[in-house]
């Protein structure tokens, strides 16, 4: 029953000690309210071009942690949806998820990811390992997998601090497949329909013990290369001043770069490419 079936109070089951997972609650109580439900009948796939789709992301490990950045394009088959869609969330103080595909499912496992593990700490406490938070966000995923199987796969990806691991192994990252498969990546990864051209730019410029400009740089370089091959991947606009967004992670929490030093480092990148329109040589 809602609130107001209760004249105004919260029912019964808002008081009744249960499970520390909000997803679970949800299944059990309010089970319309979750953006992995069927939204077709058995059999029906969405269209391809009906519904916004998200890439590009991408992480890499640094000296003092881990950065996540992402594109801003949103595309629905050769349209372009969006072209400032914000593909990079924080989920807690210092774990961050970014997303690509069928951006209204994802936007909405993002928010339900958040209250998740807000939820856990205030019901046992103490905050999830970050190894229970992947876990968490695998099951999420799997419960997604009947309107992935429908054309609306949702494919996230998690980055982390871990103050439980060994210096230098502290930025930590974890892909998804849309069956919920679990992998965690050394060093970098990308994932969405540019993730082989940031990748390969990745490969070619990720060296240990990065500064953060240096990883922000080398994000900024692979995204560039994404968008020159990929017609969905968006790169910067310069123009109407929409820049990737690129944040951190590190033992002081989630920081999101701010606009104007993300700007200036598009700038010095764009300025290079003018030179070198295939981008820096690999490292020594």
């Amino acid at each position: 029953m809602t609130e107001s079936e209760h004249g105004g109070r919260l029912g019964e089951e808002f008081f009744t000690p249960g499970t520390a997972s909000f997803t679970e609650f949800l299944a059990a109580h309010r089970p319309a309210l979750l953006p992995t439900r069927r939204p077709f009948p058995d059999g029906v796939r969405a269209a391809p071009d009906q519904f916004p789709h998200g890439t590009t992301v991408l992480a890499l490990t640094y000296r003092d942690g881990v950065l996540i950045a992402g594109d801003r394009r949103a595309t629905m088959g050769n349209l372009i949806a969006q072209r400032d869609l914000e593909k990079v969330h924080p989920a807690d103080d210092h774990t961050a998820v970014a997303f690509a595909g069928t951006v209204g499912l994802a936007v909405d496992m993002v928010k339900l990811y958040q209250v998740e593990l807000t939820h856990f700490e205030k019901i046992e406490g103490a905050p999830m390992t970050l190894n229970a938070k992947a876990r968490r966000l695998a099951g999420m995923i799997r419960q997604n997998l009947g309107q992935a199987m429908q054309g609306l796969a949702v494919v996230p990806l998690l980055t982390g601090y871990d103050h439980t691991a060994a210096d230098g192994e502290k930025g930590r990252i974890f892909s998804f497949d849309v069956a919920g498969g679990l992998y965690e990546k050394t060093d970098f990864h990308a994932e969405g329909s540019g993730s082989p051209y940031a990748r390969g730019a990745l490969k070619k410029l990720f060296h240990k013990d990065m500064s953060r400009r240096d990883a922000a740089l080398a994000a900024l370089q692979a995204l560039w290369d994404a968008a020159d091959d990929d017609s969905a991947t968006g790169g910067p606009d310069i123009g109407r001043r929409i820049f990737p967004i690129v944040s951190v992670i590190t033992e002081d929490g989630f920081e999101r770069l701010p606009e104007p030093e993300t700007e200036q480092l598009t700038r010095e990148m764009v300025e290079q490419r003018s030179t070198r329109p295939d981008g820096p040589n690999a490292t020594a």
